[in-house]
């Protein structure tokens, strides 16, 4: 923990949060990772979805220490601050969520985010109460280390279809924010209205808001609305596989190959890789 770079890069972190707005995408895998830092991203977010479809597995079907390894792999692959998407902390109760917690600081991440969502069809979502104390675990975990990384908590009430979501999700950010969360995260909602009122419901803390398709929303009005840091999700990686199903599609049902015609150049990535070999 005392590796200078990852202080830095945390540092770098806690800056980008004060002030402004800023896109923190979401790479799937060390290439993915590579592309998007060059573009001049000052943060990237790891995708647990987009790394499950990588491993040919549902999103939270990943082990926890399958996840540690890929988090730790992305953060060596950029020199950006990485956020992780550490699921539920992989564990129901508050002590076990402070330990993998603690594991997950070991990777070198500059922040990680914590959801309430239980994997339970019959109960999607933690009681409220079981909830603020696993983010009270988590805060104090990261306390313990020192190292200033950032506990972003999300309300999965929109992914998880509560009766009143927005309702749900402003009473579950509140109280997270109060039990020791810097950054509060209510993934679904892509309107204006709902966007606004969880960027009041929370000031003056920071919130990320997910733009998982094409709402008709740019960076700019996202800004207008007070959000901070704005995340793709497995927007990306789907993104990817979108073209891939597409070719591999037509070629298995109509023998045409003219999907290949939308593929990157071949000479364009090797040359961009190429500048990482020694």
């Amino acid at each position: 923990m005392s590796n200078p770079d990852f202080a830095s890069r945390r540092e770098a972190f806690r800056k980008l949060h004060e002030s402004g707005c800023f896109v923190i995408p979401n790479p799937w895998d060390i290439g993915s990772a590579k592309y998007l830092q060059s573009l001049g991203f000052p943060a990237l977010a790891t995708t647990s979805a987009g790394f499950a479809f990588s491993r040919g597995l549902a999103d939270n079907a990943v082990s926890r220490d399958l996840i540690l390894a890929h988090i730790g792999e992305i953060v060596s692959a950029v020199e950006v601050p990485v956020n992780a998407d550490f699921e539920a902390g992989f564990a129901t109760s508050p002590e076990e969520v402070a330990l993998n917690v603690r594991l997950c600081i070991e990777t070198g991440v500059a922040g990680l985010s914590i959801e309430d969502a239980t994997g339970d069809p019959a109960q999607p979502l933690y009681d409220l109460e079981l909830a603020v104390e696993r983010i009270h675990a988590a805060r104090a975990a990261v306390d313990g280390t020192n190292s200033g990384v950032l506990l972003v908590a999300r309300a999965e009430c929109f992914l998880t279809r509560h009766p009143k979501p927005l309702e749900e999700a402003t009473r579950r950010l509140q109280r997270y924010a109060s039990a020791g969360a810097d950054v509060l995260y209510a993934p679904g909602p892509d309107d204006r209205d709902s966007i606004s009122a969880i960027v009041t419901a929370v000031k003056p803390k920071p919130v990320n808001v997910l733009m998982s398709g094409n709402p008709g929303l740019t960076v700019a009005d996202l800004a207008e609305l007070g959000v901070r840091r704005i995340s793709t999700g497995s927007a990306l990686a789907r993104a990817a596989w979108g073209g891939f199903q597409r070719a591999a599609k037509a070629i298995a049902s109509q023998g045409s190959f003219a999907e290949l015609d939308h593929a990157a150049p071949f000479r364009e990535l090797n040359n961009f890789f190429r500048k990482d070999v020694p």
